[in-house]
């Protein structure tokens, strides 16, 4: 088995992976100047979640108190 072996398909898995990287950068430059523009609007706010679809509507009894005078 030759010392190299494997060197020519991690020289194209990286050049594929550069290609797609860069891919990416300018589209994501292109929507950043289609924003400024006013082209496109910018994405909708992040709104809070509700509780009840986190699965958080269960309301916890509070935890008593310790008192130090007690212990």
């Amino acid at each position: 088995m030759p010392e190299s072996f494997g060197k020519r398909q991690r020289q194209t898995g990286k050049a594929k992976k550069a290609a797609a990287r860069e891919e990416r950068r300018l589209a994501r430059a292109q929507r950043d100047a289609d924003r400024q523009a006013g082209l496109i609007e910018a994405g909708t706010p992040i709104e809070p979640s509700e509780p009840a679809a986190l699965g958080l509507d269960v309301e916890r009894e509070p935890r008593p108190s310790e008192d130090k005078a007690e212990s």
